[in-house]
C-alpha cells in the first residue's frame, strides 16, 4: 500500500503529517512517488484565513480528481470548520483535529467495512494528542510541536475554537524526542505550537536541550510579547544555542485596533519587550505578523500603525488582509474599510517591510556568519544563518554541514562566500 500527504498550513501542520507518516510506514506501507500512484491520500488542511480554506478545498478536489480510486482521507483545521461544507466532495475518511494519530487505525476500519467515516471530538475538552518523531525527509531542521490550543481568543482569530484549549507536551517526552531527532543528525530544532510561549517549563526544556550536544541551534517558531519575561530574556543573553531571531506578532500598530483585536498589550508595552531583546542580543533579527484592513481601522490607525513599525524597525513583516471568520468577535464588527483600501494599505506595508528586510541584511554585509546548509545544487548552494538570513553560495557544498561564510552582497537576494 502506497501513502500520499499533503499538508496546507503552519509548522504544527507540517510536524503532525510526520507523525502520521511515520504512523503509516512502520506498519508496511511505502511513499507514493506522487498522489496518482496511492492507495491512500491524506490532505491535512488549514483555515486561518477564507484564502486557506479555499485552498484546502481545491487541494481536496484535485486529487480526488487525480485518484478517484484512492481512499481520501481529510483531517484538519478547514474540516473542523466546514465539516457540511465538505461533505459532498468524495472525501472516505473526514475527520477535525483530535485522533490524526488514529488515522492508521480509520484507515484500515474503512478499508474492513467499506463505509465512509466521519469521527469529530469536542475540542474544547481534547487532551494533547502525543505524537513523536525521529526524522523529517529531505529537511535540515526539525519542527518539535511542545503545545496544542490557544486561549487568547484574539477577536479576528478561529483558531482557539479549531484547535480547543492550551495543553502540552510533556517536558521529558520532548527531551526524549529532540535527543532522538539530534542523534539521527538533526543540528537545529524548531520548538513549535499553536501558541507556543504559553509552555509552562518553555526556558527549563531550552536549558535541559542545550544540553545535547550535537544540538547547535533552537529556534522557537513564534511568541507572543505578553510570555517573554525576566527569566526569558537572561536564557536568551546567556545561551548562544538559542537563534539570534525570534518572531513575535504585533499584528497590528495601533493601541486602537489592538484593543478591539482582544490583543494583551498596548504600542508602548510592545516596543519595551523588543527594546529589552536588542539590549541582550543587538543584532538579532525580529520578525512580526501584521494585519492590516481591521474592520475598525481607520486611516488614523493605519498611520499610526506606519509610525509604530518605522520605530521598531523589524526584519521583515508578514503583511496579512484581514479575513472575516464567522464565529469571530471581528465578525459582528461593522466594517468602515473597502477592499480597495485593502489592497492599498497592505502594499504600503509590504513596501515598509521590504526596504527593512534589505536593511536588515545590509548590516550584515563583510560580516562572517555561521550558515547551515539545507539545499545543494550543481553550481550553488544555500542556507540559513542563526539570525534567519538566507545566504546564497556559488559552489556545491556538504548538506546539514556548517559554513563559515563572509556575507558579500545584498540585492534581492544575499550573497556569500566560504572562508572556513
Amino acid at each position: 500500500m502506497k501513502l500520499w500527504i499533503e499538508t496546507l498550513g503552519c509548522k504544527v501542520n507540517t510536524y503532525e503529517s510526520e507523525a502520521i507518516k511515520k504512523s503509516f510506514l512502520l506498519n508496511g506501507y511505502e511513499m507514493a512517488f506522487g498522489p496518482e500512484n496511492a492507495d491512500v491520500i491524506i490532505v491535512n488542511t488549514c483555515s486561518v484565513t477564507n484564502q486557506a480554506d479555499s485552498k484546502s478545498r481545491k487541494v481536496i478536489r484535485s486529487l480526488k480528481r487525480l485518484n478517484p480510486e484512492s481512499i481520501l482521507v481529510v483531517c484538519g483545521c478547514s474540516s473542523e470548520n466546514h465539516q457540511s461544507d465538505l461533505s459532498d466532495l468524495g472525501i472516505d475518511i473526514l475527520i477535525g483535529n483530535q485522533d490524526k494519530i488514529k488515522l492508521l487505525e480509520y484507515v484500515n476500519e474503512y478499508l474492513k467495512n467499506n463505509k465512509k467515516i466521519v469521527s469529530f471530538k469536542d475540542m474544547q475538552k481534547a487532551p494533547f494528542e502525543n505524537m513523536t518523531i525521529d526524522n523529517y525527509q529531505d529537511r535540515t531542521r526539525a519542527f518539535v510541536k511542545i503545545q496544542d490550543g490557544c486561549n487568547n481568543y484574539c477577536t479576528y482569530c478561529i483558531i482557539p475554537y479549531l484547535r480547543g484549549n492550551i495543553r502540552n507536551k510533556d517536558i521529558n517526552t520532548a527531551i526524549d524526542e529532540i535527543k532522538s531527532l539530534v542523534s539521527n543528525g538533526f543540528k537545529e530544532i524548531v520548538l513549535t505550537g499553536i501558541h507556543t510561549g504559553s509552555y509552562p517549563n518553555l526556558v527549563k526544556l531550552i536549558r535541559e536541550i542545550s544540553k545535547i550536544d550535537k544540538l547547535e541551534r533552537i529556534r522557537i517558531s513564534s511568541i507572543e510579547a505578553t510570555e517573554i519575561d525576566d527569566e526569558f530574556l537572561e536564557e536568551l543573553k546567556n545561551n548562544h544555542k538559542i537563534c539570534d531571531h525570534m518572531h513575535i506578532p504585533i499584528q497590528s500598530g495601533s493601541d486602537n485596533v489592538l484593543k478591539m483585536m482582544n490583543r494583551k498589550y498596548t504600542i508602548k508595552e510592545y516596543i519595551n519587550i523588543i527594546n529589552k531583546i536588542r539590549q541582550v542580543r543587538p543584532n538579532i533579527n525580529i520578525t512580526t505578523d501584521l494585519i492590516v484592513g481591521f474592520p475598525t481601522e481607520t486611516e488614523e490607525d493605519f498611520n499610526e500603525c506606519i509610525r509604530t513599525v518605522n520605530k521598531i524597525k523589524f526584519g521583515k513583516i508578514h503583511v496579512f488582509p484581514f479575513s472575516k471568520r464567522d464565529g469571530t468577535g471581528a465578525a459582528r464588527m461593522k466594517n468602515i474599510v473597502s477592499d480597495i483600501q485593502k489592497k492599498r494599505r497592505v502594499h504600503q506595508m509590504l513596501e515598509i517591510s521590504e526596504k527593512f528586510e534589505k536593511d536588515y541584511y545590509k548590516k550584515f554585509i563583510g560580516q562572517k556568519e555561521i550558515v547551515l546548509i539545507e539545499e545543494v545544487f550543481d553550481n550553488y548552494s544555500c542556507g540559513h544563518t542563526s539570525n534567519y538570513i538566507k545566504v546564497i553560495i556559488n559552489k556545491p557544498l556538504i548538506h546539514n554541514e556548517n559554513y563559515l561564510v563572509e556575507i558579500t552582497k545584498v540585492d534581492n537576494n544575499v550573497y556569500g562566500k566560504v572562508v572556513k
